[in-house]
């Protein structure tokens, strides 16, 4: 009998593939001490990033079907 993977929750809320096959992600440094950034480091930090080479198949693993 074959079993179904559980997609992990935690990667589901910061992944997602896109149609290439890359892993978008979110890019950190935003929640506090924000005051001490630049306006310009703040905007730069609001658009995603994608995830690299190294960690591409780790992450791939925590999202089989998406």
């Amino acid at each position: 009998m074959a079993y179904k993977f559980k997609s992990r929750s935690a990667a589901k809320k910061r992944f997602r593939k896109t149609a290439s096959g890359k892993i978008k992600r979110a890019q950190g440094f935003r929640r506090h001490l924000l005051t001490k950034k630049s306006a310009k480091r703040k905007r730069q930090l609001r658009s995603g990033a994608y995830v690299g080479a190294a960690d591409h198949k780790r992450i791939s693993a925590l999202l089989p079907y998406r």
